[in-house]
């Protein structure tokens, strides 16, 4: 079994969500694990929404490691591509396709790598090897990983987890550096409301124009909280700095006059909260003063950070106003530390694949299905696909038009996840 193959078969299968439709694709990986030994399950909150989680037994007890990955997509618009969306076209040196960054490239390369590890004989020494290809991921994962972390335990209990969120090559300053993800930031979208009083819209002083009163609070959103520094963000400035940092903002400047790029996409966004408006409502009839009237900010915050810690960022950036503010649906993020096994192992693993090379922690700015395990478990979960496409070339491409990713990269992350389960549980004596 060949991840670029599989990941071929995996684009064909449209599992745009909503709706989701992800059971075909899981049902091909299962019919492959199944025959080398693995004991596969289907989980799901409603059955056309399944989660598929595989698992290799260890001889003895030991911790659980996880390849963990999810088989749903955003939607692609066809007319802006250059290729159908679907097609699974290789050419090149790429496979193209919605889904080949974000992230059925991970799912094929972690399942190829669990079907070949198990077929050579392979068996874990101590633990288990557990493979979780989920839905909903993008969306919001109550049928995917949420849902089996909280509702079955069990199935899904895991020490160590390799998930999606970093992997890129990063040329800084003439070093080669691995992006790899220790956490992610915490969603705290919400939506700043303001009451008035309706009326006609010829008679402008007639009603209370409530869309007036949030001019305000869309001028002043531009404007972002003050950085803060955190032992994540510093131990990211400091790996790719090369030395102590004593102000977040100077470290950015010095980041930004060495390459902009950097500073934009990956430092900026970890260095504090970060706020984004992104809709906005009022009237229903263009000749109609609102009497209500809503816009809704993006907004993303450090691991940890609370609600309570949030509202006086948000209200340092848009000050006071004729208006209430609504979270929804808040969820605070999380980390985890860097070290221990699991990273010694990446290291490792990085030094045999691109000697010289470093690795940099860092933290998303965006969410991912690692954050529900670090919950439920208290697992040390890194996102870690490596790749050498850079960060300047995969950033536009995830939810873009003309996804791809090259043949080599899938092998790549192939080679990764073939190599850390021995690593890391060691290989059972046969009898």
């Amino acid at each position: 079994m060949k991840a670029p193959d599989l990941l071929q078969e995996l684009i064909r299968f449209n599992t745009v969500n909503p709706p989701g439709n992800e059971g075909p694709a899981l049902e091909r990986l299962r019919k492959l694990l199944e025959p080398v030994g693995w004991e596969c399950k289907f989980l799901s909150k409603t059955p056309e929404r399944p989660n598929l989680v595989a698992r290799l037994r260890g001889a003895e007890p030991g911790p659980n490691l996880a390849l963990i990955s999810h088989v749903d997509t955003v939607p692609a618009n066809p007319d802006e591509w250059s290729r159908d969306p679907w097609s699974g076209d290789r050419a090149d040196g790429y496979i193209w396709g919605r889904g080949a960054l974000d992230m059925k490239d991970q799912v094929a390369a972690e399942t190829a790598a669990c079907v070949n590890l198990a077929a050579s004989g392979w068996r874990p020494a101590r633990g288990d090897l557990i493979l979780v290809v989920a839905a909903d991921e993008e969306t919001g994962a109550h049928f995917g990983a949420k849902w089996l972390c909280e509702e079955h335990p069990e199935e899904v209990r895991c020490d160590w987890v390799l998930n999606e969120g970093a992997g890129e090559r990063l040329d800084f300053d003439g070093r080669q550096l691995f992006t790899l993800s220790v956490g992610e930031k915490g969603t705290f979208r919400f939506t700043v409301v303001a009451e008035g009083e309706a009326g006609h819209g010829s008679i402008p002083r007639v009603g209370d124009n409530a869309l007036l009163k949030l001019a305000p609070a869309l001028a002043n959103a531009h404007r972002q909280p003050p950085h803060e520094s955190t032992p994540d963000t510093d131990l990211f400035l400091e790996r790719l700095l090369r030395h102590p940092v004593e102000s977040t903002d100077a470290a950015l400047a010095e980041i930004e006059q060495i390459d902009p790029l950097v500073a934009k996409l990956l430092a900026d966004p970890m260095l504090g909260v970060t706020l984004a408006p992104t809709m906005a409502k009022a009237s229903n009839r263009e000749n109609v003063i609102p009497s209500r009237a809503e816009l809704v900010i993006d907004c993303r915050t450090p691991p940890g950070m609370t609600e309570e810690q949030v509202r006086q960022r948000i209200d340092l950036v848009l000050g006071d106003g004729d208006w209430r503010i609504e979270f929804n649906d808040p969820v605070v993020g999380n980390r985890s530390d860097y070290g221990g096994p699991l990273a010694e192992a990446i290291e490792e693993w990085v030094e045999l694949i691109e000697p010289g090379s470093e690795v940099l922690p860092q933290v998303m700015p965006g969410f991912s299905d690692s954050h529900w395990f670090r919950k439920a478990f208290g697992a040390t979960v890194y996102g870690f696909a490596p790749q050498r496409m850079t960060l300047a070339e995969t950033k536009p491409l995830v939810h873009g038009k003309d996804e791809r990713i090259t043949v080599e990269d899938v092998e790549l992350m192939e080679n990764l996840y073939t190599w850390i389960p021995p690593r890391l549980l060691g290989t059972a004596k046969r009898s």
